[in-house]
């Protein structure tokens, strides 16, 4: 693939925070641990090598191992999680949502940063070992965020009554899913292969965990990924002392608050993307997940008849800590605490949320990791950008809000000036003239002279915008290219990897789509990319 770059900043889908993150702000610097540059992380290995506690890593591997007992576990990925009882051993990590079929594009691009940073750190620092890590987000429990993908503009949707957190989602149903999506595939060799993954992941496997461990092992175990779900009993023993903490002193409520207050005197464009409860763990037992709230002294599960003293909860969590969730602010946390982490990949709206949790973490005594913000990219086809090229448009016009898109390039082919700026600049020089002369006989007249301007300046406006339009009837048909071609790319005028499934891609290049991806995503580039294939 050919390989273009825009500066996030430019793209105009990404916030001001972590576009100033990107730019390395001085503002910005308290609130993370080092910017992910590859020379930095010689100082990430040794804080995570002296602070992570060594007997961690056995429990780890045993945790992994029995979690794949029942797959079949790739050579690469076997070495790596037995290389995790090693204590030079480090992790990448990323997380994403159990979402159907993969979800969205960028789920690739998320484990692909993830695989591609662990192979440039082995090149960096050839005597430790790395491994790309994906977290599962197994107790999440927002069924309609996950239930559904989207192929060629149509929602291929799960439709079920749910409760609870996903990964223990029966897989029932989604046969009928699978028939509606296959009819859409057509009879290509691409197409048979599509319909033998989803086939294999959902409906061989008998809840929405296993189906989407199946499903990442099959699309990128051949390159070492390890996959580990949290709701693990033995993992979470090691999180029993950080829960207590959340539960009974809420050490996150007020750490992250103070963090959120340093943060919006920094900026206030910066939007605050989550905010902390007084206890940031959920109950998780029988199909449901509810917030645990204190109140009056007792602990209540949310919606529930469950009530637990204090003394009860301490003996709950101490004999059954997979009942206890994380919730969006103690989740990372936990992370951190199983694993050797250097650094979790994510996007725009989940490194704004860690950047609020830095002083929580250091309050506890664990290493903040590096946060990188994962590769974003738009993959054009041939046809595409044989159009693109054809209409004599360029790459960082595409990503304009479609007005300001057409009016630009009306402008740009039109064989007249629809561009009024001389006119208005040789106004005002007329009126400056006005101005002086008012000053000089009577200041009462500069009001009116004012107002005259801005009357004459409308006007040039009115004009402009009336030749605009007319120019668009006239290119009708241009604009209707332009606009059907920004169309395909930004889907619902969104990012196409918010959008698009990656079995669309596949249909065109097939088992080599993971390959080009890998070898045209650079995790550390820090631009948005243009693919051409």
């Amino acid at each position: 693939m050919e390989v273009d770059c825009i500066p996030f900043k430019k793209t105009g889908y990404f916030s001001r925070l972590i576009c100033d993150y990107l730019e390395q702000k001085e503002d910005l610097k308290p609130f993370y641990n080092r910017f992910p540059q590859i020379e930095n992380f010689k100082g990430q290995i040794k804080d995570k090598e002296a602070n992570y506690p060594a007997l961690h890593r056995p429990i780890l591997v045993k945790a992994l191992r029995k979690q794949y007992q029942d797959f079949t576990v790739t050579e690469a990925t076997e070495k790596y999680i037995s290389l995790l009882e090693h204590n030079k051993t480090f992790t990448v990590v990323t997380g994403h949502q159990l979402n159907l079929f993969t979800g969205p594009l960028y789920f690739l691009y998320k484990i692909i940063s993830a695989i591609n940073l662990t192979t440039q750190l082995k090149q960096t620092y050839p005597e430790y070992e790395f491994v790309p890590v994906y977290w599962m987000a197994t107790e999440d429990h927002d069924f309609d965020e996950i239930n559904y993908f989207n192929f060629k503009g149509k929602k291929v949707q799960w439709n079920k009554e749910v409760s609870g957190a996903v990964g223990q989602l029966k897989t029932d149903g989604l046969d009928e899913v699978f028939q509606t999506f296959a009819t859409e595939l057509g009879n290509t060799a691409s197409a048979k292969e599509l319909k033998d993954l989803f086939q294999n992941a959902y409906l061989e496997h008998s809840n929405l965990a296993d189906a989407t461990r199946f499903l990442a092992n099959e699309l990128f175990g051949a390159h070492g990924l390890v996959i580990i779900d949290g709701d693990d009993v033995e993992l979470k023993k090691l999180l029993v002392p950080f829960a207590q903490q959340d539960i009974f002193e809420n050490t996150p409520f007020h750490k992250v608050s103070e963090t959120i207050t340093e943060l919006s005197k920094v900026s206030s464009d910066y939007a605050i993307q989550v905010n902390p409860r007084e206890i940031n763990y959920f109950y998780l037992l029988d199909g449901i997940r509810e917030r645990i709230v204190e109140k009056d002294g007792d602990f209540h599960v949310n919606n529930t008849e469950i009530v637990f003293s204090a003394s009860e909860l301490k003996t709950e969590l101490s004999n059954h800590p997979e009942r206890f969730s994380p919730n969006v602010i103690a989740r990372p946390l936990y992370q951190e605490v199983i694993l050797p982490n250097l650094c979790y990949i994510g996007g725009g709206g989940e490194l704004a949320y860690w950047l609020e949790l830095k002083s929580y973490f250091d309050e506890l005594g664990v290493t903040f990791p590096m946060l990188l913000l994962r590769n974003s990219a738009l993959v054009l086809t041939e046809k595409q950008s044989k159009k693109i090229e054809k209409l004599d448009l360029k790459i960082a016009d595409l990503f304009l809000n479609q007005n300001s898109f057409i009016n630009k390039k009306i402008r740009d082919i039109s064989n007249i000036d629809i561009d009024f700026s001389p006119q208005k600049k040789y106004l005002e020089e007329q009126f400056h003239g006005m101005y002086k002369l008012a000053e000089e006989t009577d200041k009462s007249f500069i009001g009116a002279v004012k107002a005259q301007e801005v009357k004459q300046k409308k006007g040039l406006d009115a004009l402009e915008k009336r030749l605009l339009q007319a120019q668009k009837r006239k290119l009708k048909d241009h604009v209707v290219r332009i606009t059907d071609l920004q169309n395909s790319l930004f889907p619902n005028k969104s990012l196409q990897e918010r959008q698009l499934n990656f079995s669309e891609l596949y249909l065109e290049l097939g088992t080599e789509l993971i390959p080009e991806l890998m070898h045209s995503l650079d995790p550390l580039c820090n631009t948005f990319l243009v693919l051409r294939h």
